[in-house]
């Protein structure tokens, strides 16, 4: 048991070198991610429907909120474990939120990275994350297995 918990240390390490080297390799760096979050919620607040939604729940808050969105998005890209949130919880009870707003999240998204990825690797690496990370937040705040199985559906 000893020699597992010292080895871990070393092998969170070069996860994160190997995470640090492989993002450097198609042009993703700390001030990328902090270019795509500031370019991407500039975005937002001005999309006619997740604009309004984001606001009402950020009014006041939204310096807080674009730093923990850039240190989310640099733990998920460089694997530093530093971001401590809980998305699922930060989402629920949102006014107005609605499963039909993340296609619209995901298309903003991919047309920021249109305009600033820096190579087409990184916008691949960045909307396979968003896609999975929509997808878990749309299954835990909407879906209800009682009511959504269709095997459980009577005709």
């Amino acid at each position: 048991m000893d020699n597992e918990l010292q080895g871990r240390p070393a092998h969170i390490a070069a996860l994160r070198e190997r995470a640090e080297r492989e993002m450097q390799a198609i042009g993703i760096n700390e001030a990328f991610v902090s270019h795509l979050v500031d370019t991407f919620y500039a975005r937002v607040l001005a999309h006619a429907e997740l604009g309004p939604v984001f606001d009402a729940r950020l009014s006041g808050r939204w310096p807080e909120h674009m730093d923990k969105m850039k240190s989310f998005w640099s733990a998920v890209a460089f694997r530093t474990g530093a971001y401590g949130g809980k998305p699922v919880q930060a989402h629920t009870g949102v006014a107005n939120m609605t499963p039909d707003l993340f296609p619209k999240w995901l298309a903003l998204f991919s047309a920021t990275l249109d305009d600033i990825a820096p190579t087409p690797e990184a916008k691949a690496w960045f909307m396979a994350t968003a896609e999975r990370i929509a997808r878990s937040l749309t299954l835990s705040l909407f879906y209800n297995p009682a009511l959504d199985d269709p095997a459980l559906k009577r005709a």
